[in-house]
């Protein structure tokens, strides 16, 4: 950790993880070089070093974390320290979605992704944070501390998988469970100078509670340091349980000789232009790739305005639902008058429109058609992750008042949901930074089923353009 001065925090040192990314930890343990008891030891001490400040960790479980890391799991990631998010089963543990309305019982089993999680053979240590229900783009809280970005702790880290992409960045554990209803994963990701691959819906097990919305927005992932590492989680997943209905995912390893034709866009559906640090870091992204031999091009947006208007629609139903059937839905203890003030003000939006419920989730299950078809032409599109740079903590705060945030808030995410509506597959890359010295996420989609080009052109990218590193 750093002094009192100065403004970036990590934990990395002359340990047992050292540097080492997740196939580097599961290597060392493996050959014998460590054991997976003195991976966890590490991964716990640099918790205890730098969560103070970070504030990343929800529920701490290190003394069961290490007796299972005495005989651990067997799997591709075995002995690997990790963190569950706060809003997915780990028998044991409380799931207390990020909320004080949430009065969360140890969960008595595990969920069904967090199986296939565990197949890959981690270690937990824990449950990282997230916002209220995940409805927020920034881990911050109207009456508790936010978790902060280790890259400058006076920032975002993003969300709603920001404990996770903190826990990541700053060097506590090489990877974190982490999902993404709206971009949760790759919003955090670019946040925290992260790689954050959004699978394509039913590539990995379902959330939960996947098969209580009208349409499933959620896919579980994970946050890295590095792309081999996503590329062989993703593996992972696949040998537990292969996707059907989509092409066969196996462990891609490296980037491929095909030279790919690809869509540029710029600019978000809300008519607002990217900031200029993001501009530039797209940009210079689409020379590089035309360096490498890719054809880019630009494209139109596969949607209009309405289907933000459908998806902010979708937001508001959730948390209405979740306002008004917290009991039902999340704890028997939940209390709605202690929900945040921007769960209450999305709940009270989606009541002066209810009449649009109907037409918004059309909206929504036409978006995979339209999105599909911008396949036709290009293999990938490049865009930002978000249209600006990572902001200061408190812009988007859910103290601040709710018309105001909303707004700063949609603007913000524009470019990530249209995956989460389509169920197409996307990836954030960190090859840009901002004029804040602050990472900045680059944005690939591809057509459903088609994570191979995505890890095969992240490889290639990480390749030309080695990604920052935060010591």
């Amino acid at each position: 950790m750093t002094n009192e001065k100065s403004i970036r925090v990590h934990a990395f040192g002359d340990d047992a993880l050292g540097d080492l990314d997740t196939v580097g930890v599961a290597a060392a343990v493996a050959a014998g070089q460590i054991s997976a008891r003195e991976a966890a030891e590490a991964a716990i001490a640099r918790a205890e070093r730098v969560n103070p400040e970070l504030n990343a960790i929800q529920h701490a479980d290190f003394e069961r974390g290490l007796a299972a890391a005495e005989h651990p799991a067997e799997g591709v990631f075995a002995g690997v320290p990790t963190f569950v998010k706060d809003n997915t089963d780990f028998a044991g543990l409380p799931s207390d979605q990020g909320s004080l309305a949430v009065k969360a019982r140890p969960a008595a089993a595990h969920a069904p992704f967090t199986e296939q999680f565990l197949s890959a053979g981690f270690t937990v240590l824990g449950k990282s944070t997230m916002p209220e229900f995940g409805f927020n783009a920034t881990t911050e809280y109207a009456t508790l501390p936010p978790t902060r970005n280790p890259w400058n702790t006076g920032y975002s880290a993003g969300a709603s998988s920001g404990g996770a992409a903190a826990l990541v960045a700053s060097g506590v554990v090489p990877i974190a469970h982490a999902n993404d209803g709206g971009g949760s994963i790759r919003i955090p990701a670019a946040a925290c100078g992260l790689v954050g691959l959004k699978p394509t819906r039913g590539r990995v097990v379902p959330a939960a509670e996947a098969a209580k919305l009208p349409v499933d927005i959620i896919s579980n992932g994970v946050v890295t340091r590095t792309v081999r590492d996503t590329a062989h989680f993703m593996a992972a997943t696949q040998a537990y349980r292969p996707a059907t209905g989509l092409r066969p995912l196996g462990l891609v390893e490296g980037p491929s000789d095909r030279r790919l034709k690809v869509g540029l866009i710029i600019d978000s559906i809300t008519g607002k232009p990217t900031d200029e640090d993001t501009r530039k870091a797209v940009l210079a992204t689409a020379d590089l790739l035309g360096s490498l031999g890719h054809h880019v091009v630009e494209v139109p947006l596969p949607v209009g305005k309405a289907f933000m208007e459908d998806f902010k629609h979708y937001w508001g139903l959730l948390a209405f639902s979740t306002q008004h059937f917290g009991r039902r839905v999340m704890s028997p203890d939940f209390d709605k008058t202690l929900t945040d003030p921007f769960t209450r003000g999305l709940a009270r939006r989606f009541v002066r429109q209810a009449w649009r419920t109907p037409t918004a989730i059309r909206g929504l299950k036409r978006s995979e058609q339209r999105y599909r078809a911008a396949f036709a032409d290009v293999d990938v599109v490049l865009s930002p992750t978000l249209a600006y740079a990572t902001p200061e903590l408190g812009y988007l705060s859910p103290a601040v008042d709710f018309a105001v945030m909303f707004e700063r808030l949609v603007q913000y995410a524009a470019f990530t949901p249209l995956n989460n509506a389509s169920g197409g597959p996307a990836i954030s890359l960190p090859l840009g930074r901002s004029s804040a010295d602050m990472p900045i996420g680059v944005h690939f989609s591809a057509d459903h089923g088609d994570e191979q080009t995505l890890l095969e052109l992240a490889y290639e990218l990480e390749a030309a353009q080695p990604f920052a590193k935060i010591h």
